[in-house]
């Protein structure tokens, strides 16, 4: 059995929440969940990658098990959850990683890679939007209208996302056989939505989402830029970030891999072992990823 840590950090006067595996002296791999989940979504690819990497997946501000501060407490938007990140890497001395992101955990990604472009050693983007192609129009129009103009009719069509009945589709739409997909994920989520003040919080982050589409050409400038190596697994059956966002990758990532699955929105519950062995051969072909034996031989010549 692969040993995964359930660990907590400080952060200014916030608690984060992280699941960790794999040695020390290996390469790190962040992994960034999206909404409304938290780094329960990774807690089988955790130790799927703990051979050839240090994973590391934590919980957003008002996610998970992280801290959950009221609205008052704190400014619910992407800047300041990736601040709040980097202040997370800083204080597990981490400079230098490879980022998984999925749904909201890329904005956060990538405002990393532009405060800090090369800390970023390579990227797997898991249905994670940098493009407007991504975008399924009937899915978004009620964010793009609540995020133009906070009014009360606005806000009362966004709070059915908060429901149970929305969550549990954002984990079975498109896939042939939902069947695969554990009911526990769902509950999880919904569980922790339900928690007081949670609803403010996300629907100050839908109406925060806008923002994030002006990023989109300053990043793809630093893919082209830095010829970052790109991993891009998706759920081509996704509603909420259609196949075209997948693709969109190769235009400033000539060389990205592109996967498109028989999946959805949480591919990770239905593909993870497709996932983890794409993300295995493509580390290895990236030379992200050493085998513990060459990493091992290594460490010993640094230290002679």
């Amino acid at each position: 059995m692969v040993a995964v840590h359930h660990r907590t950090v400080g952060v200014d006067d916030l608690t984060v929440f992280y699941r960790e595996s794999g040695a020390a002296d290996a390469p790190v791999l962040l992994l960034l969940h999206g909404y409304p989940t938290s780094s329960h979504m990774f807690r089988h690819l955790v130790p799927a990658l703990a051979d050839r990497f240090r994973v590391i997946a934590p919980d957003h501000i008002g996610f998970g098990r992280s801290s959950a501060p009221t609205t008052s407490q704190f400014s619910y938007t992407f800047d300041a959850l990736a601040a709040v990140t980097r202040g997370f890497l800083s204080r597990l001395g981490i400079t230098q990683y490879t980022v998984y992101v999925q749904d909201y955990g890329a904005p956060i990604a990538w405002r990393l890679a532009l405060a800090d472009p090369d800390a970023v050693t390579g990227v797997i983007s898991q249905n994670g939007n940098a493009y407007e192609e991504g975008f399924v129009p009937s899915f978004w129009k009620p964010i793009w209208d609540y995020a133009a103009d906070r009014s009360p009719q606005n806000e009362a069509a966004l709070r059915p996302a908060l429901e149970r009945e929305a969550v549990e589709w954002q984990y079975k739409h498109g896939v042939p056989d939902d069947s695969l997909i554990d009911p526990d994920a769902w509950e999880h989520d919904v569980t922790l939505l339900a928690r007081p003040g949670i609803d403010a919080a996300q629907l100050d982050l839908f109406a925060d989402y806008a923002s994030n589409r002006s990023l989109y050409p300053d990043v793809q400038a630093w893919l082209r830029r830095s010829g970052v190596p790109v991993l891009v697994v998706w759920g081509r059956n996704d509603e909420i970030f259609a196949a075209a966002g997948a693709e969109a990758f190769r235009r400033d990532s000539p060389h990205a891999e592109v996967m498109l699955l028989d999946g959805g929105h949480f591919l990770l519950e239905s593909h993870l072992d497709q996932v983890a062995v794409t993300i295995r051969g493509w580390a290895a072909s990236s030379n992200l990823a050493p085998g513990p034996a060459q990493r091992t031989a290594t460490t010993e010549r640094m230290l002679r």
